[in-house]
């Protein structure tokens, strides 16, 4: 059998969180115990929104609390060749398409919002070529009519038709960056990744990044998406307020044991029987010994402390 590859991609827009905690834990967890390889990835593509210092606050984070991986760390910032040439790719095969509408524009067109942060489904305004006056801006790629269909490994069967939920989507933004779609499944081929576990805010965007790899001719990795970690009063977790990083003033070396067994809480899983205060590194060791993915639910709620 093949050798199971996961990875871990934050964003350094900000500092770790208790969510990006439970998906760094999750991923590690299924790739670890099936003796698989753990890569690390900085999805440092959106510049604009970087904040300096952050990816080194995370790196430095993810050590303190055990968290090893293999090879050196990608950052998309140093690969745009490769998001290029498939964009270029996509253009010979005639998928791609200009685009001079802007947000306002959109929204004003578009129907009912859904999918990703009430996202509004791309009218398809420039599908047949930039109507007169119009300047191209980003450029977009031509979704099928017909669903896309996975298995998900913790929510199960899942379908999507993108035609209704986002439209032809786009590839490279107005400011000319390559978008997270496109530059992820590029990453995950190359860096040979087969297993992308990461948070179910993530899940509706999933069907597009499939379609990617199947015009790409990539290979499509086993999606599981893990439950989020909810704010006070069920809604969306502030990043401020629960903030997982030295930058932030965590004492992670006193508090990184606590946080790791509350995190396999959160996940249903067995907690280690270890000595209290035992190492990071034996909790992580023995969490991967007893990790069990059918405990995992898919019902989101509050970390436990």
């Amino acid at each position: 059998m093949e050798q199971v590859t996961g990875r871990f991609a934050p964003s350094p827009t900000g500092p770790l969180h208790l969510g990006s905690l439970v998906a760094a834990l999750g991923s590690y967890l299924f790739a670890r115990s099936s003796g698989g390889r753990w890569l690390l990835r900085m999805d440092d593509l959106d510049t604009p929104r970087v904040v300096p210092g952050v990816a080194d606050d995370m790196l430095r984070t993810l050590e303190i609390l055990g968290f090893s991986w293999d090879g050196q760390v990608v950052w998309q910032s140093r690969r745009v060749d490769a998001y290029a040439a498939a964009l270029n790719e996509l253009q010979l095969l005639g998928m791609v398409y200009p685009c001079g509408c802007s947000r306002a524009e959109i929204a004003r067109l578009a129907s009912a919002p859904h999918g990703l942060a009430d996202e509004l489904a791309y009218p398809g305004t420039c599908r047949s070529g930039l109507p007169q006056g119009k300047e191209p801006r980003a450029l977009r790629i031509r979704v099928p009519l017909d669903e896309i269909e996975f298995v998900d490994g913790i929510v199960g069967p899942c379908r999507q038709r993108l035609q209704e939920v986002c439209g032809d989507f786009v590839v490279r933004r107005s400011d000319g960056l390559f978008a997270y779609h496109l530059a992820t499944v590029v990453d995950d081929a190359a860096s040979g990744v087969n297993q992308v576990v990461r948070g179910a805010d993530l899940l509706p965007s999933t069907p597009r990044q499939i379609f990617l790899q199947r015009v790409l001719g990539l290979p499509v990795p086993d999606y599981c998406h893990l439950p989020l970690v909810t704010g006070p009063g069920g809604g969306k977790l502030s990043k401020r307020d629960s903030a997982v990083s030295l930058a932030q003033g965590r004492d992670l070396k006193r508090e990184g044991g606590a946080l790791l067994l509350n995190a396999l809480r959160f996940l249903g899983q067995p907690l280690p029987e270890l000595p209290q205060h035992a190492p990071v590194s034996e909790i992580l060791d023995a969490a991967v010994d007893c990790f069990r993915k059918e405990l995992i639910h898919s019902a989101n709620g509050p970390f436990p402390l």
